[in-house]
């Protein structure tokens, strides 16, 4: 990658400033996919955290114990 020497000229007669140019779009549908990905995966792995709390809880007499005032 050549050195800039001097800025006073078009853009274009420069060439590409960071590597990659053009694949924006690309590494943009790739970075919506993964987060989307993520989102779906973290929904269900908290649903079944949250049904494996709810069947201890629904197990033998802890839900009764627990609403149960004491005194």
């Amino acid at each position: 990658m050549a050195t800039v020497q001097s800025w006073s000229g078009t853009i274009t007669d420069i060439g590409p400033l960071y590597p990659f140019v053009g694949s924006e779009l690309f590494m943009v549908v790739v970075a919506g996919v993964l987060w989307l990905a993520w989102h779906l995966f973290q929904l269900k792995v908290e649903a079944n955290e949250y049904e494996e709390e709810a069947a201890r809880l629904r197990d033998g007499d802890t839900l009764k114990r627990a609403t149960e005032r004491e005194g």
